[in-house]
């Protein structure tokens, strides 16, 4: 199997010097010469990181602890093997690091009897000696099989390095990690709805005023921030559509804004709209969010859905609880992959509805925090119960109350008409054998009740 060699590299310099040609400098090259250039660049870089990597597993062998002493790293004054290889390379200790874990993973190793044994990602290895894979793409590809091996197996870690090395290649960065995540999905279905817990928990939004300006900075989970996603991406579509031609048909207008401050304008639009909801002005109308699932997923709780716009997977069960809102359209796939039904796309609860829901619940039906903290949700699932938008099948729940209800196993019940009846909410088993309904809503506080 071969390795990232001198000669390689120099084969690489040579594909170089020849789609340079005669020119000077680049501005001389054709079109076609720049992409050559370009590709043979590539080509070399992704060498010389193999190399790299290579040579940095080494350092790592020679500097490891139980040398003591002589301990190259140690030896020239430095307190690690990462933390050398980033001084000599003049890069950052995390590129150093990288170096290291993706040469001992395509390093061939030995025994405890000192016999040579193949790579421990051979794949890999075959890329990065070959050029077709840069250590960035490699590392992300080492994570992610290091993380699933456990759960899946020596075989199934092996099928999944021959795909991914093969789909990766020619692939920009940003690509590599949709794939990688796509492929996670994949190889640990169960994996996904721990990680969207661990998002959620650690969603935030911080809120300073500095300098003049307000500043936001925003985590939230996939799944929350795809509504947000869909409609500024929306509003940024609608003003390069609005800007390419003059309402009198002649040139361009003069907006010059760039898409970072278009998006800034998006936010502050949308809430504007938010605060006077029956103004009507939004210029994002028809933003939507589509979830695509598979029937089998869908049915069973289990396995994974995306969201257009987003490289992120989401779990089943995140599928259902999304779809259960307003404004999404679920898209059921068969498994051939044939689309089984689009959906439809629920018509969100009317400012009337909601005041009505207000009276009814007076806020969240589960915990009583504030109307203004609160969304109507649908009872019954659009796709799979033909819920309607009615009164009797909406309730308002916040948004920690609502992916309680989905997580957790609880069901909601209405009884009555209008804005008399009554919410019954009814905890799963784990919570009450028995499963007794409990009174929610503004009714739990009514003495008459």
């Amino acid at each position: 199997m071969a390795n990232p060699h001198p000669t390689l590299l120099l084969e690489a310099f040579t594909g170089l010097e020849s789609a340079w040609g005669e020119a000077e400098s680049a501005p001389q090259l054709s079109r076609t010469e720049l992409l050559d250039v370009l590709a043979s660049l590539g080509a070399l870089q992704r060498r010389i990181d193999g190399l790299h990597a290579e040579v940095a597993a080494a350092v790592a062998f020679e500097s490891r602890v139980e040398l003591g002493p002589d301990r190259l790293a140690g030896q020239h004054g430095y307190r690690s093997a990462a933390a050398m290889i980033a001084a000599v390379l003049g890069g950052s200790s995390g590129d150093a690091a990288r170096f290291v874990r993706v040469g001992q993973a395509t390093a061939p190793r030995t025994n405890l009897l000192g016999d040579v044994l193949p790579p421990k990602y051979p794949a890999l290895a075959e890329a990065l000696a070959a050029g077709t894979l840069g250590v960035q793409a490699a590392a992300l590809i080492v994570s992610l099989l290091e993380r699933v091996r456990l759960e899946v197996g020596s075989a199934v870690i092996a099928e999944a390095e021959e795909l991914l090395v093969a789909r990766a290649a020619g692939m920009s960065l940003d690509d590599v990690r949709t794939l990688l995540a796509r492929a996670e999905a994949w190889l640990d279905p169960d994996g996904i709805e721990p990680k969207e817990r661990d998002a959620r928990d650690r969603r935030s939004l911080a809120m300073f005023e500095r300098d003049g300006s307000l500043h936001l900075s925003l985590k939230t989970d996939i799944a929350s921030g795809a509504a947000i996603k869909a409609a500024i991406q929306a509003y940024v579509t609608a003003t390069f559509q609005s800007r390419a031609v003059a309402p009198d048909g002649g040139a361009a207008d003069a907006d010059r804004r760039t898409v970072s401050m278009i998006q800034a304008d998006a936010l502050a639009v949308i809430c504007e709209h938010a605060l006077d909801c029956d103004n009507g002005g939004m210029p994002a109308t028809g933003a939507t969010v589509v979830v695509r699932t598979d029937l089998r997923d869908l049915t069973s709780g289990l396995g994974s859905a995306t969201i257009d716009g987003s490289g992120q997977p989401v779990s089943a069960s995140t599928c259902r609880r999304m779809a259960a809102g307003g404004g999404i359209i679920p898209v059921v796939l068969g498994g051939a992959g044939e689309i089984l039904d689009w959906g439809r796309e629920k018509r969100l609860f009317t400012r009337a509805q909601r005041l009505a829901l207000v009276e009814r619940d007076g806020g969240c039906a589960m915990c009583g925090l504030p109307p203004q903290m609160t969304k109507a949700h649908h009872l019954r699932w659009w796709q799979r119960d033909a819920g309607r938008t009615d009164l009797d099948y909406g309730v308002l729940l916040c948004e920690s109350c609502h992916h309680r209800i989905h997580d957790n196993g609880w069901d909601v019940r209405v009884e009555g008409v209008g804005t008399a009846a009554r919410v019954w909410l009814i905890p799963p088993p784990t919570i009450d054998p028995d499963r007794r309904p409990r009174l929610g809503g503004r009714a739990r506080y009514d003495m008459a009740a």
